[in-house]
């Protein structure tokens, strides 16, 4: 039994690494304009600002007039369904 338990806790482990692994990377570079906690906001053009949160893996400090270059995952962590419209007939 515990070899079993053993088993499914190590598929289970490499599961969830491979999964955090295998989202893609991206990269965002700009001027740091505010710093609120754990939250930032990178300003790339006049028209393009965004928003960052940190958490405690996250590594560096940016402070306001920075150059940064922020690295992100992006990972779902909800998704809303609804059902898809019917296609219409062709004539």
């Amino acid at each position: 039994m515990r070899k079993i338990a053993a088993v499914l806790f190590v598929l289970v482990a490499i599961l969830t690494i491979t999964s955090y692994a295998a989202a893609k990377s991206y990269q965002f570079t700009g001027v740091v304009k505010t710093v609120q906690g754990d939250t930032f906001t990178v300003q790339k053009s006049p028209s393009e600002t965004w928003e960052f949160t940190k958490d405690a893996s996250t590594k560096g400090t940016p402070k306001v007039g920075d150059k940064v270059t922020v690295h992100y995952k992006m990972i779902a962590t909800d998704v809303e369904a609804s059902a898809a419209a019917p296609a219409k007939p062709k004539k």
